[in-house]
């Protein structure tokens, strides 16, 4: 028997508000509270729809603290959206730690389709989408040269999210790890007024990008090695 959900998770759009579905919108209605990342953010979306409903805030530097507090009201009956800044909540956004813990109390969670940046820039790459490898933000410091001698000879798309401000040193330590000459795409602003998608060698994009300003949230898609 199926039962009615406890926790939604409810994908946001990336850039474009029309992104959003009639569903998530109903969604947000309904629910008892929301769970936001920035409330200041969250609050111009649901102002854009005219949802009126309470935010609790939810971000990765208070959701240990508040997780008990959550679930407690998710025992008692209440029901609940998370929704992060941007996209789908839990993909290198806070939302695992959550839904873990739900599980866990044996509570229902329901995680709505929608929007997410990887998925229009891998398809706008020109690079196979049949397989490939989310690897997200690389760490910043420790770990970040292992993870990236693990992935050089995967043969899978590889597909990252990076800053503007570190745009170019990943270019740069792609290129150290697995060679000048693979194919790859730079997406930013996705969805947006500003959006752009540049492909070529990754040699190519990092002659581009070193002279360059870049804005926006970026995700590069990688060749896998042949």
């Amino acid at each position: 028997m199926n039962r009615n959900p406890s926790l939604y998770l409810v994908p946001t759009p990336i850039g474009n508000l029309e992104d959003m579905t009639f569903r998530a919108i109903r969604i947000l209605k309904e629910v008892d509270f929301i769970l936001s990342e920035d409330t200041r953010q969250t609050g111009i979306l649901l102002k854009h729809y005219e949802i009126r409903n309470k935010l609790v805030s939810h971000h990765q530097f208070n959701e240990h603290k508040s997780l008990d507090s959550v679930v407690n009201r998710l025992k008692s009956g209440e029901v609940a959206a998370l929704v992060s800044d941007a996209g789908t909540p839990g993909i290198s956004d806070p939302g695992f730690l959550l839904v873990r813990a739900c599980l866990k109390e044996d509570l229902e969670v329901e995680s709505l389709p929608g929007p997410t940046a990887f998925v229009p820039a891998l398809v706008n790459s020109g690079l196979p989408c049949d397989s490939f490898l989310f690897v997200g933000f690389l760490p910043h410091k420790k770990g970040r040269q292992t993870k990236l001698k693990e992935i050089a000879t995967t043969p899978y798309t590889l597909v990252f999210y990076e800053s503007p401000y570190r745009l170019s040193k990943l270019i740069t330590q792609l290129i150290e790890h697995l060679g000048p000459d693979r194919q790859a795409s730079v997406s930013r602003e996705l969805t947006k007024l500003y959006e752009e998608t540049i492909r070529g060698t990754l040699q190519e994009l990092s002659e581009q990008f070193s002279e360059r300003d870049v804005k926006g949230e970026i995700v590069v898609v990688v060749e896998g090695k042949k």
